[in-house]
């Protein structure tokens, strides 16, 4: 048995303990599918529990764990951050230039700076993508390429803007692409423009820039095409490895299947972290990574102490861990209340 197979033997175990399963019930459900009990417990409650479990008291991974509310439940009281996050130095190559709604990143190669997002509008994409970049001293008109996550426009907003100010090229995957081909601009007056087809990406391509490959995997369905990334980051002399989730939300339509692929792309954008040696969590909106807390605690570290960013591999496998539950715990729902209708 992989250690990955005895990991997710525990957490099954631990989640069939949790909502009452005993040895002998938990030992047919680990024969597998063979037994006929996988279904059984394959239920709400169960992949709630284990996701609970799995998150403990972990800041970094109860963040996830609000995925798990069924629509329309209250949302849990998050941790008081500031309105807003001046743009801050994460890593060497790594810098925050996003807002308190919604992230962006930029990293710098020998080559050049690649910026992941690009807010919600024009207007936010020149104030604290461009401004934010001038204020770290970084020269905007060295942004070569501006990755797209997926085709919303709180990602999207500004994308126009900057590749026409700054020449920079657009990266979105070829499925966005063709999403957005066919989307009318958002209604929402503070979204900026669909962007003009730029540079397509697939599934395990990569993105090289000077001295800096970042890995892409298509990872949806919150949207068609949404893409996670694989970024190598350096502080001295150490090495680290982040991963950013590009589609969070299940603001997708609820049906078993998309509810199956995410919990599908979850898996395998983690086994392609745990090859990586990911040991630090990124994403493209503030409050599923914690960025602003954390950058907040960045300021105030001391010499000697930890990057926050860094939280390890066994936090980010328990992150994905619990995105996966909580995705299967929200199919149980939609099958729970289809079996009640019959």
């Amino acid at each position: 048995m992989s250690v990955s197979d005895r990991t997710k033997t525990l957490r099954l175990a631990a989640g069939a303990l949790a909502v009452g399963i005993g040895a002998g019930g938990y030992a047919d459900f680990a024969a597998g599918q063979s037994a006929g009990v996988l279904a059984v417990y394959d239920t709400v409650d169960f992949h709630v529990a284990t996701a609970t479990r799995t998150a403990g008291n972990d800041a970094n991974v109860k963040a996830a764990l609000r995925l798990c509310n069924a629509p329309g439940a209250p949302a849990a009281a998050q941790p008081a951050v500031a309105a807003s996050a001046e743009p801050t130095e994460i890593f060497d190559n790594l810098y925050f230039i996003g807002i308190s709604g919604v992230s962006a990143w930029a990293i710098t190669t020998s080559a050049g700076i690649i910026v992941i997002d690009s807010l919600n509008n024009p207007r936010e994409a020149e104030t604290y993508v461009e401004g934010g970049l001038r204020k770290l001293g970084l020269d905007p008109m060295q942004v070569k390429y501006v990755v797209i996550t997926h085709g919303h426009a709180d990602h999207y907003g500004g994308a126009q803007y900057l590749a026409d100010k700054l020449k920079a090229q657009l990266v979105m995957s070829e499925t966005d692409w063709n999403f957005l081909s066919t989307a009318q601009r958002s209604a929402n007056p503070d979204r900026g423009p669909i962007p003009r087809r730029g540079m397509a990406v697939k599934d395990g391509d990569k993105l090289t820039l000077g001295d800096t490959t970042i890995e892409i995997v298509e990872t949806p369905p919150h949207t068609p095409g949404a893409i996670s990334l694989i970024i190598p980051l350096k502080e001295g002399n150490a090495r680290h490895v982040g991963a950013l989730w590009g589609g969070i939300g299940f603001n997708f339509q609820r049906t078993e299947q998309n509810f199956t692929t995410y919990s599908n792309s979850v898996g395998k954008f983690s086994n392609l972290a745990r090859q990586r040696n990911v040991d630090v969590q990124m994403a493209n909106h503030p409050n599923f990574d914690n960025a602003l807390i954390k950058i907040a605690a960045l300021k105030a570290r001391t010499a000697g102490r930890p990057n926050p960013f860094v939280v390890g591999w066994d936090v980010q496998q328990k992150i994905f861990e619990v995105q996966q539950d909580c995705a299967l715990a929200q199919r149980a729902m939609l099958r729970t209340a289809a079996s009640a209708k019959k």
